[in-house]
């Protein structure tokens, strides 16, 4: 039987990727792991955040998003220390849309980066011990 699928990367279409690079490594405080101006970005989390802005994705065929759409994808990152991590993005001046509070599994947070997605940062089980 095959190796299960693993998630190495997740690429969102940026009006900005510069302003999304800023975003990611300066409030977020993530590792940039490199910037091919003017089509592509990827920030290091486990796995990748790849960057693709607009107008390159249009290249393809790719149509706009609207921003109620945009609200719909999350990016999802875990943390042992959802806590003690908030003070650091908050520190660097970003704003949490949800604030830490508990979920029916898990305790976290959210913020909407500047294209409008979510980031969410949670600690505990999610997908564990039966929850959906």
């Amino acid at each position: 039987m095959p190796d299960r699928l693993r998630l190495e990367g997740l690429t969102l279409g940026v009006a900005s990727d510069s302003r999304s690079v800023e975003y990611c490594s300066g409030l977020l405080g993530l590792e940039v792991g490199y910037v091919s101006k003017p089509a592509f970005a990827m920030i290091k989390v486990g796995g990748d955040l790849e960057l693709l802005p607009v107008e390159e994705a249009r290249k393809e065929g790719a149509e706009d998003m609207s921003p109620a759409r945009r609200r719909a994808i999350h990016v999802e990152f875990s943390t042992d220390g959802l806590d003690t991590l908030d003070a650091e993005p908050t520190a660097r001046g970003m704003a949490f849309h949800e604030p830490p509070g508990d979920a029916r599994w898990e305790r976290v947070m959210s913020a909407f980066d500047p294209d409008g997605y979510a980031a969410e940062i949670a600690q505990g089980g999610r997908g564990q011990d039966g929850a959906n």
